[in-house]
């Protein structure tokens, strides 16, 4: 038989391995608390959802009547539900419009923030966290006294100042057009802070020496801003256009507090109070939400592969 040759391992072999191997075993005993936690706290409800929507699910079952089973009926009725498709197209174009333009706003806010000197920018800050941190209800009365028809700030500015006087006891609300001009402008105001924040921190870790390096070599303010800083905080754009995106597309607040004040709400619901519409229907309210996590998943499915990629790299 041929001797086989045998290396010895190094003093270092049998030190390094190890300590990599306990270094691995820690960052992933860290990680399981967090999982399960997460897979708890999510897992269940979707999961759960998940089979109420192959269900034949109301308030019956909830005293106790077994749930029967229907298959594929409740994703079927909704979706050769035309209305349906109408909250559907209307929920998409809604979340792109309002990312679209709270990304727009917040990367304004945010280059303002890092040119001004320090007074202006800590009084915008301030202001910022004033508009983030207000809870969601008190923005809302806020908001509807500002767009009320007779006593509004709003309408007696465009009758007053502006002359418009049919603008004069208008009611925003009771038109579908104008109500999403008002459930735009509390969203977005709501989200710039986030991504004005997120976006300052990141022009924060713009290397300075780089910037006057182009500098030097003739690139002006707009050439710098698009070539060189815009690339560096891309990754930040793209999280942050991500979340926000999933954020516009599942908004119920804001669009059932306008409801409750006099809207239209047929004409006026999206994705979040359509499912919420179908309090005694359990299980048409699990499809439509399985359904709009799968529109969810489509919307920010690039982005997603995107910073998967990144991270592979």
């Amino acid at each position: 038989m041929a001797a086989t040759a045998t290396v010895p391992l190094q003093d270092d072999d049998t030190v390094v391995f190890p300590r990599r191997r306990r270094r691995k075993l820690g960052v992933y005993g860290l990680l399981v608390p967090a999982a399960i936690l997460m897979g708890v706290a999510l897992g269940y409800p979707l999961v759960r959802q998940f089979v109420i929507s192959f269900q034949e699910y109301g308030l019956r079952q909830q005293f106790g009547q077994p749930a029967e089973w229907v298959g594929l009926k409740n994703y079927t009725d909704l979706l050769s539900d035309p209305y349906v498709w109408t909250v559907i197209g209307r929920s998409i174009a809604f979340c792109l419009v309002n990312a679209g333009v709270t990304m727009l706003v917040g990367v304004a806010f945010a280059v303002l923030m890092s040119r001004v000197s320090k007074a202006p920018r800590i009084t915008l800050q301030v202001a910022l966290l004033l508009a983030w941190g207000t809870p969601v209800l008190a923005s809302m009365t806020v908001w509807q006294w500002l767009f009320d028809s007779q006593y509004g700030v709003i309408n007696w500015v465009l009758a007053n100042v502006f002359g418009l006087e049919d603008m004069a006891g208008h009611s925003w609300i009771i038109q579908p057009l104008s109500f999403y001009f008002v459930a735009t402008v509390i969203v977005v105001w709501m989200s710039v802070p986030f991504v004005a924040f997120s976006v300052y921190a990141a022009l924060l870790q713009v290397p300075e020496e780089t910037m006057e390096a182009a500098q030097l070599d003739g690139a002006s303010a707009r050439q710098r801003f698009w070539n060189i800083t815009m690339p560096m905080v891309r990754p930040v754009l793209s999280i942050v256009l991500l979340l926000q995106v999933i954020w516009d597309f599942k908004v119920f607040t804001q669009i059932y507090v306008l409801q409750r004040a006099g809207a239209p709400t047929r004409e006026t619901n999206l994705l979040g109070t359509l499912i919420y519409s179908y309090a005694d229907e359990f299980s048409l309210a699990g499809a439509l939400a399985t359904i709009m996590l799968v529109i969810t998943l489509g919307l920010t499915g690039f982005y997603i592969r995107k910073m998967l990629k990144e991270d592979e790299l």
